[in-house]
């Protein structure tokens, strides 16, 4: 089942799309931090998100802004704001699709539907995997905190994503090593050490100190 996150303030249109999404198989859930809505964003994990322009605190141009700079995940305007120059600019801003108020629910419902079968059905993953509000992007292999994106090599990306795909449990030494075999990527213990040390001095001087904790004799753990 697809998620849906809607952005809107008027609570009688999201919960009449959330009622139609129902019939058509799919969940949608309402922000309700519009002061944050990227916090939304990091605990529905949606497919596809609902944006209105008007909103409390920041527009819906903002959100759509602050979304890219994380994901490609499939972004469609719903406003009533629906001249030329609204569209082009939300086009511009990197929205996949404009509908204008007041529109027929079916209609938005197929306009969703087409927009999840290109985005997910050919193998594309836009997966965002968070916690404590770092953003792992599975599509592109990038991890962003407080709106900045933390460089990683490719074996510092995979050891992360597996901790991060096991948050709360440990990961052994060894089927970190498999992680990274798996890849061609051929490494000892003593080159584990030395990726998971620069891994935990990235994520340190972007904030997230102790993202990484170490269970002695066992692995390593995003508790």
């Amino acid at each position: 089942m697809y998620t849906i996150l809607i952005v809107e303030d008027d609570i009688g249109i999201a919960q009449a799309i959330q009622a139609q999404a129902q019939m058509w198989d799919m969940n949608v859930v309402a922000a309700h931090n519009f002061r944050d809505v990227m916090s939304d964003l990091t605990n529905v994990n949606p497919q596809l998100v609902l944006l209105d322009i008007s909103l409390p605190f920041r527009d819906g141009y903002y959100w759509c802004q602050e979304i890219r700079k994380v994901s490609k995940i499939p972004i469609i305007f719903i406003s009533s704001a629906s001249d030329n120059l609204n569209i082009i600019m939300a086009m511009n801003l990197g929205a996949d699709d404009f509908i204008a108020k007041p529109f027929d629910q079916s209609v938005l419902m197929a306009k969703i539907q087409a927009l999840l079968r290109r985005a997910y059905d050919f193998g594309v993953s836009n997966e965002l995997i968070a916690h404590r509000g770092a953003l792992l992007n599975t599509g592109d292999s990038t991890l962003t905190y407080n709106g900045e994106k933390i460089p990683l090599t490719k074996n510092e990306y995979r050891i992360l994503l597996a901790l991060m795909e096991s948050r709360g449990r440990v990961v052994s030494r060894e089927k970190l090593m498999e992680r990274l075999w798996e890849t061609d990527c051929f490494i000892d213990e003593n080159t584990l050490n030395v990726n998971v040390n620069r891994l935990r001095k990235k994520l340190d001087a972007a904030g997230l100190d102790k993202f990484i904790a170490t269970r002695v004799g066992v692995g390593y753990i995003i508790a």
